[in-house]
């Protein structure tokens, strides 16, 4: 876990980690008296000085005051925040996900970003913001594909989506786009590589509100990242991630076997197949 990989350079944030600690020793105290001086617990400092994560800017400020850095780690922090390429709310999710052992998503209405194609993730984006310019959605789409470099590696992580059925029958971006994105997502599974299960519609009402992913660490506890429209929260609170670990649970319990949801897939990608050809 000591490299990212995927996406941005994790170079910045072990360097910022670095001058973290020499400050805080500099300033004589441990990492548990400056957790407390900042309202977070020790254990976080170490994880903000080993790369582990990412503190968010009001805290990396409230170390300034404590340190005496005269807003030195502050600013070093703003600018690594502002220079990733995904929205603030998820930033921090999508670089824990390089870290991740295991990530375990839940997909109520698209495709993991994660697994996305280039056609289906334009589709997305301009459904989402028509009114941007032709650069920004390229960007966005090169940000996602990059992500995508997460499922380089043979094995890690350790990878399991469940897909809500409306996600594989939603037309996104077309019929082609949807045959493609579908096939795709069939070779991962095919490869090995991914495990995918599906929700059928038969199921009734999905037990889990918005996009829920669940990541563990080799040497961190678990993370749950929730997101809704343009909102995401990044959870750590061991009772939190226990509550969203019962309900992937629970929709795991419903969704239909790796084998069946598979065949499912497949032939829905047949379906838009012979949509294009006819």
């Amino acid at each position: 876990m000591a490299n990212g990989r995927f996406g941005q350079s994790r170079i910045g944030w072990e360097f910022f980690g670095s001058e973290l600690k020499r400050c805080r020793e500099a300033a004589g105290l441990t990492q548990q008296e400056l957790g407390r001086r900042v309202i977070c617990s020790g254990s976080y400092i170490g994880q903000f000085e080993t790369a582990m994560r990412k503190p968010q800017l009001d805290v990396a400020q409230r170390i300034d005051v404590e340190l005496g850095t005269g807003g030195f780690l502050g600013r070093m922090c703003k600018e690594l925040i502002d220079s990733s390429p995904y929205a603030d709310c998820f930033a921090e999710a999508a670089y824990l996900e390089g870290m991740a052992a295991t990530i375990r998503e839940y997909a109520p209405t698209f495709v993991p970003g994660v697994l996305q194609t280039a056609a289906y993730g334009r589709a997305v984006f301009l459904g989402g913001f028509p009114f941007i310019p032709e650069d920004d959605i390229q960007a966005r789409v090169a940000a996602r594909l990059e992500r995508a470099r997460i499922l380089d590696h043979p094995t890690e992580p350790l990878w399991w989506a469940i897909l809500d059925e409306s996600v594989i029958r939603r037309k996104t971006g077309g019929a082609a786009a949807m045959h493609e994105q579908l096939m795709h997502i069939a070779s991962l599974v095919r490869r090995r590589r991914i495990g995918v299960q599906v929700v059928p519609f038969e199921a009734g009402h999905p037990v889990v509100e918005g996009t829920l992913s669940l990541m563990t660490f080799e040497e961190a506890p678990p993370l749950a990242y929730t997101e809704g429209h343009r909102t995401g929260a990044l959870l750590d609170d061991p009772a939190m991630v226990a509550r969203c670990v019962r309900s992937y649970d629970l929709a795991r319990a419903v969704a239909l076997p790796p084998a069946q949801s598979l065949s499912l897939i497949e032939s829905v990608a047949e379906e838009y197949a012979h949509e294009c050809n006819a």
